[in-house]
C-alpha cells in the first residue's frame, strides 16, 4: 500500500465509516449505501430536515471557490454575484456549465455527480442526516396541477404550492416561501403550472411537437419504456430521456417559474430564458434524482447496460438535423476517464467514478 493511500485512510477514517471518501473511487469503500426513497415515503420530520438543510445552504455566504470556466459569450449568464449565498453558488455551477452538460455525454454523469455533491454539502455544512429523496413524477403525470406534492403548505415540512400570478408567480406557502435566489436577479422562488409549455418555442428548431401536453411524456408507461430500453444502447437511452419534448424537459417546463428558466419580473433584456438557473428550485434536485433513478434502473436491468457509455463533449442544437446527427454531443468524444467539471465548488472526479452508485465515490441505491 502506498504512503499516500495509507495517509488518506488514516485522515479520513471517520468518513470511511460512513461509506464516503472525497477522493476517487479506487481509494473509497462503500459499505453501507444509503437508500434513496420517494418524497412521499419520507416521514414529516424527514421532509422537514431536507427542507431545513436546503434553507441552511441558502443562508450560508458566497464562497470564492466558485470559479466559472465557460466564456460568458457562450454561457449567456450574468457575472457572479458575490453578495449571494452558497446555494446560489451551487446554482451558478449549473448556469455556467449549461452548454457542456445538456445534449452531451455529460448529461447523466454530471447530474448524478451534482445531486450527490449537494447531498454532501447538506451533510457537511448543515448537519443533514438523511438519504437524498427523489420525486417520482410518473405518479403525478395524470394530474400534476392537483398533485399532493404541490398541496404541501406546511411551513416546515411542505414543498409549497403554485405561485401567485399577482405576485410574479412567487411561491406563497411551504418551506420555501421565503427562499430568495440571486439569479438572474434577486427574487423569491417562482412556480407556474404550464400544461402546454412548448407552444411559445416554435422559433427553436429542435421543438417539433408544439401542442404536446407536457405530462404525456413522463407517464408510468414512458418510464417503463426507458427502463426497458435496448440493453447497452446508452445514446438511445439518453435520447429517450433528454429529447426536447421528453421527460426531462417536460418536467422542468410543466412546473414553470424557476424550474423552467422563466425570467422574473424586472429582469434586464439580457436575461436569456432556459435551463441555466433552473437549479434555483429545490425541486430541481428531486427531479434529477428521479432522472438518475431511471438511469440506475436501466443500468441494473441488464449487465450490458451497467458500464455502457458513449457521448460527445460539444452540444449542437443549431438545427434539427444536427441534433439527430449528434443527439448526445459532437466530438471530441468523452470517455470513462474524462473529468466531470465542477467550477471549483466540488472535488472533480471522472465519469467512471459515478457509473456505479456503490463504487466508492458514490454510496447509495434506490428503493
Amino acid at each position: 500500500m502506498s504512503n499516500t493511500l495509507g495517509l488518506c485512510k488514516l485522515l479520513l477514517l471517520p468518513l470511511f465509516v460512513l461509506g464516503f471518501c472525497a477522493v476517487r473511487s479506487q481509494t473509497a469503500i462503500c459499505t453501507h449505501p444509503s437508500v434513496r426513497r420517494e418524497w412521499r415515503k419520507l416521514t414529516y420530520p424527514e421532509r422537514a430536515e431536507w427542507i431545513a438543510a436546503i434553507n441552511c445552504l441558502a443562508k450560508l455566504p458566497h464562497t470564492n471557490a466558485l470559479t466559472p470556466s465557460v466564456d460568458p459569450s457562450i454561457s449567456n449568464i450574468p457575472p457572479v454575484n458575490t453578495s449571494s449565498s452558497y446555494w446560489d453558488d451551487i446554482v451558478y455551477v449549473h448556469m455556467d456549465l449549461n452548454t457542456k452538460i445538456h445534449y452531451t455525454g455529460l448529461f447523466f454523469p454530471f447530474h448524478r455527480f451534482y445531486v450527490n455533491a449537494i447531498e454532501t454539502a447538506m451533510k457537511e455544512r448543515c448537519g443533514y442526516t438523511g438519504a437524498f429523496p427523489y420525486w417520482n413524477w410518473s405518479i403525478d403525470a395524470h394530474d400534476v396541477e392537483n398533485s399532493p406534492i404541490f398541496r404541501e403548505s406546511d411551513p416546515i415540512s411542505g414543498l409549497g404550492g403554485w405561485g401567485d400570478p399577482a405576485k410574479d408567480i412567487q411561491v406563497q406557502d411551504g418551506g420555501f416561501r421565503h427562499l430568495e435566489v440571486a439569479y438572474p436577479i434577486p427574487h423569491i422562488l417562482r412556480r407556474n403550472f404550464t400544461l402546454q409549455p412548448f407552444l411559445p418555442l416554435g422559433g427553436l428548431p429542435m421543438f417539433t411537437n408544439l401542442t404536446q401536453y407536457a405530462n404525456e411524456s413522463f407517464t408510468p408507461e414512458k418510464v417503463r419504456e426507458m427502463v426497458e430500453w435496448t440493453p447497452g444502447d446508452f445514446v438511445g437511452f439518453q435520447v429517450s430521456m433528454e429529447q426536447p419534448e421528453g421527460p426531462h424537459a417536460s418536467v422542468h417546463l410543466i412546473i414553470g417559474g424557476d424550474l423552467a428558466g422563466q425570467c422574473p419580473a424586472g429582469s434586464p433584456p439580457t436575461c436569456v430564458p432556459g435551463p441555466t438557473f433552473s437549479a434555483n428550485e429545490p425541486m430541481f434536485f428531486l427531479h434529477h434524482a428521479m432522472v438518475d433513478k431511471v438511469w440506475f434502473d436501466w443500468q441494473n436491468k441488464h449487465p450490458a447496460s451497467f458500464w455502457s457509455y458513449k457521448g460527445g463533449s460539444v452540444e449542437n442544437l443549431t438545427s434539427l438535423q444536427a441534433l439527430k446527427d449528434y443527439p448526445n454531443g459532437m466530438p471530441p468524444e468523452l470517455i470513462l476517464d474524462s473529468t466531470i467539471p465542477a467550477d471549483g465548488m466540488f472535488p472533480e472526479v471522472t465519469i467512471r467514478d459515478v457509473m456505479n452508485t456503490t463504487g466508492g465515490h458514490l454510496c447509495y441505491v434506490y428503493e
